[in-house]
């Protein structure tokens, strides 16, 4: 039983994260038509349907406000812009949490018996028309469980406050033979020094242990509260690799660093690094589980232990994987990835550039990087290179024409691959320009990183997030890969994601991510970019990385889209008692360009099985089609959509099967058997295209209050099909007349004045009445006495 508002309100959110169940509101479709016992009506958008309550439209002058019943809108048959739902602040309905938990009788999650399936909200729309409990039943946390059945309710649920202490790091790093192979003793140097010197924050604590056979520990604690720290760090980085690998004996010989200066374990970190197998990992699992300590892994190379997920799975750290292709920088983004998980990203690292290539003798690699209004302090431009002992010819010019050239960097006297440059104060915002000529004898890789923090502790940074929809996968299972990109807590829009997916062997992969609520991505405009990925080309680890670029004219703020629904007002007691109006964010602010920016963003690795090793055939449908939308119009019923593609969202479908009925759930359970709708002149577009269909149903006694349901399938080049769409209704529905002006329409506002008019015409007709009798008593007398 739920009591508290506030309770209800954590609930509501808890279960959107938690469980993945939707909203069953909708601010952008509030209302539906729907057919009960032969009558049709509008309602609300709502779960359960029982909620009660009044529709009305409130105006506000100067100081007062004033209310009246909702008029209908002639172009969409439903009520009229600015019609708000009011509910019975009084209420036998017990559902829904997802709906208005501020409700006092809403202490449940809608089930099937209290389910509203032709509500036209979210959680119709992406669970398949099931209710929320059944979703949440279905979950992992309720599948294996059982009903408790003691009369008395279980404990409350007790919350420790936690509060951040300083960031505790040791860096366990692999020094067995193997790391002398492609250089990697080397690059990992590289990697780890703009790790010391550019990403972990000030004030953290760092250690280095190294380990082969035997694990060794480089250095103590120190906590980084100057610049000379920092280099003094960087000394003890290993430059030489030699023996086996024990990569408990490196983890526990971090622990035991960490004791060393600190009671516990709880909240410190280890970055862990190998290119090697182990087959004594199991030893210290459980060690590492009670540990308390976060542990982040970097696999590097085809043949670092398979085992090395699962002390990040059990510790909640981060997963990378680095493959030795020098031009895809990868250690180098693990190392970056790594920032603090405090919440206070003012202090954070941000990534703006890290882009490598191979460059031919004499020739140029060049490039633009823009260095936005929200970056700026702490600003660092890193040139890397893999063969000559000299550093390339580097000339780089900020906005305002000031140049840089190789001797303004400073080569790193431990590392005679790396030169990099500091800018003094805030950088210039704007784009800079650089140009890098390879003047070795031979080609060579180089690479360009560049990192910055915060410009203002007062405005935060843009900022983005790359993650996939799980850790591990099996063939054929499609990944989803995300970016989410924001200021603060506002979605950034319109902004250009790509995302570069690195398998153990053969090409990167390249893809663009899109924020336009189809395919892989589920809600348009929410500063979430996504896509399917299917380009799997064997088993193994795949490392994802990605690029995003705005530009002025393109890039805006998005309002956040997951809150909890605004209740108008109430009704008590017959009386409408309006809340205050919800406070907006400034439309000025909603709508401001960002101007332009870069961002580089690291999302780890995910590891993928049972791929066939004699190619891949044709196993992906097209994606369902999730925002199917239907309006009749005149004699017409007009569909669009957005195109799927041949393998899921990528490509072009063969032809669409589109089926109606007059019968929601009949659709959804038995599409096969509704009534097909002709699509031979439908030739689909390629993914991501809108769509649009329009057609004269046949065979439909169509009359007002009918409803007629569609759904659409996609069938690809090799006849697989997609699952049914989304379900969307057309509605032949002829309001009620308006009543006029003067009537019952309006007696919200104009009641005082109604009573007093009617008062007046009374009074007028019985004083003229009167006037009349009196006349005629008159005229009649004077005959009398002639």
């Amino acid at each position: 039983m739920l009591c508290s508002s506030t309770a209800k309100v954590f609930v509501h959110e808890w279960a959107h994260l938690r469980w993945g169940v939707f909203d069953e509101y909708n601010n952008d479709a509030p209302f539906y038509v729907s057919v009960n016992s032969g009558k049709a009506s509008v309602e609300a958008t709502r779960c359960s349907a029982s909620v009660t309550g009044k529709y009305i439209v409130q105006s506000c002058e100067g100081n007062g406000c004033t209310t009246r019943e909702c008029k209908y809108d002639e172009q969409t048959k439903l009520y009229e812009a600015g019609c708000k739902f009011i509910p019975d602040k009084t209420q036998n309905a017990p559902a829904s949490i997802m709906y208005m938990q501020s409700l006092p009788s809403v202490v449940e999650f809608c089930d099937q018996s209290t389910h509203n399936e032709k509500a036209t909200n979210m959680q119709n729309k992406m669970c398949n028309y099931h209710s929320t409990w059944e979703v949440i039943m279905n979950s992992p946390d309720f599948s294996n469980t059982s009903p408790i059945n003691s009369t008395s309710p279980p404990f409350e649920t007790s919350f420790l406050l936690l509060q951040t202490k300083d960031r505790v790091v040791c860096l366990v790093l692999d020094v067995s033979g193997s790391m002398n192979s492609n250089n990697r003793i080397k690059r990992l140097k590289q990697a780890a020094e703009i790790f010391l010197l550019q990403i972990i924050e000030t004030g953290s604590w760092v250690s280095i242990v190294t380990f082969e056979s035997t694990p060794y520990i480089k250095t103590h604690l120190q906590q980084i509260i100057s610049e000379n720290i920092r280099q003094n760090l960087v000394k003890y980085l290993p430059t030489s690799a030699d023996g086996g690998t024990n990569i408990c004996g490196g983890v526990l010989k971090g622990f035991e660093v960490i004791k060393q200066k600190h009671a516990n374990l709880y909240g410190s970190e280890i970055v862990l690094l190998t290119d090697g197998e182990d087959s004594g990992m199991s030893f210290c699992l459980k060690e590492v589980e009670n540990s308390g300590s976060i542990i982040h892994t970097i696999a590097l190379g085809p043949n670092a232990a398979s085992e090395l997920e699962q002390f990040s799975n059990m510790t909640g750290g981060l997963k990378f994987y680095a493959t030795d292709t020098l031009d895809s920088n990868g250690l180098i983004d693990a190392f970056s990835g790594i920032s603090s998980g405090s919440g206070n990203i003012s202090e954070q690292s941000i990534q703006l550039e890290s882009t490598a290539l191979s460059v031919a003798v004499k020739q140029w690699m060049n490039g633009t990087v823009t260095v936005d209004s929200t970056v700026g302090n702490d600003t660092f431009f890193v040139v890397t290179w893999d063969q000559s002992t000299s550093p390339p010819n580097i000339l780089l010019r900020d906005p305002k024409g000031k140049e840089y050239r190789t001797s303004s960097f400073e080569v790193s006297s431990l590392n005679l691959r790396t030169t990099r440059l500091k800018i003094a104060g805030t950088a210039e915002m704007g784009d800079w320009h650089y140009w890098i000529q390879n003047n070795h004898t031979d080609s060579q890789v180089i690479s360009m990183i560049v990192t910055s923090r915060a410009a203002s502790l007062a405005v935060p940074p843009v900022t983005v997030k790359a993650y996939m929809n799980k850790d591990t996968n099996n063939f054929p299972n499609p990944m989803v890969i995300y970016a989410e990109v924001s200021q603060g807590f506002l979605p950034v829009l319109g902004a250009t994601v790509m995302a570069t997916v690195e398998p153990q062997a053969g090409s990167p992969v390249g893809l663009q991510l899109l924020d336009d609520g189809s395919g892989a991505d589920i809600t348009k405009n929410d500063g979430i970019y996504s896509k399917y990925f299917t380009s799997f080309n064997g088993n193994g680890r795949y490392n994802l990385k990605v690029h995003v670029q705005g530009r002025n004219k393109t890039v805006r703020l998005g309002r956040q889209q997951s809150r909890a629904l605004y209740v108008p007002g109430y009704i008590e007691n017959g009386e409408i008692k309006m809340n205050a109006p919800r406070p907006e964010v400034s439309g000025d602010v909603i709508q401001a360009k960002l101007g332009s920016f870069n961002r580089v963003a690291s999302g780890g690795s995910f590891v993928v099985d049972n791929v066939p090793s004699e190619g891949i055939t044709d196993v992906f449908p097209p994606c369902k089609i999730i925002d199917l939308e239907a309006q009749n119009k005149e004699d017409k019923i007009h569909l669009s959509w957005t195109a799927p593609g041949n393998d899921l969202d990528v490509g072009q479908a063969e032809r669409y099967i589109i089926k109606m009925s007059e019968s929601l759930l009949d659709l959804r359970n038995t599409f096969d058997n509704a009534t097909s709708v002709n699509t031979s002149s439908v030739i689909p577009s390629p993914a991501g295209t809108k769509e649009s269909f329009s057609f004269k149903p046949k065979n439909v006694t169509i009359e007002n209050g009918t409803i007629i349901y569609f759904a659409v399938r996609a069938i690809d080049n090799a006849s697989l099909t997609s699952e049914v769409s989304n379900i969307a209704q057309a509605a032949l529905f002829i309001p009620p007349k308006e009543s006029s002006a003067d009537n019952s329409s309006n007696h919200v506002i104009s009641e005082g004045i109604n009573v007093l008019t009617i008062v007046l015409i009374v009074a007028g007709s019985v004083i003229a009445v009167s006037i009349v009798v009196s006349i005629t008593v008159c005229i009649v007398c004077k005959k009398n006495r002639r």
